[in-house]
């Protein structure tokens, strides 16, 4: 049942970011493919060195990962 003085509930386009940016676009293709091409060759000709940085990338991913995805969360120094 509509009754007139309903406002239409219109959703607003997210906003541009470096992630809609890239993600489905050639450019962002590009960048993947390059960066996995980067990848294949490091873990070719310096696997005993990537091996032996695992222990300590995976204690580094810790902070790593606190310092950049709380960013995602959107309640920083929004008071509502």
């Amino acid at each position: 049942m509509n009754t007139p003085n309903a406002t239409p509930n219109h959703s607003l386009p997210p906003p541009r970011n470096w992630r809609t940016t890239l993600v489905g676009t050639p450019l962002g293709w590009a960048v993947t493919l390059v960066l996995a091409a980067l990848g294949i060759y490091l873990f070719a000709t310096h696997t005993g060195h990537i091996l032996s940085a695992l222990p300590f990338l995976l204690l580094l991913a810790c902070p790593l990962m606190h310092l950049f995805m709380h960013g995602g969360h959107g309640h920083h120094g929004k008071r509502e």
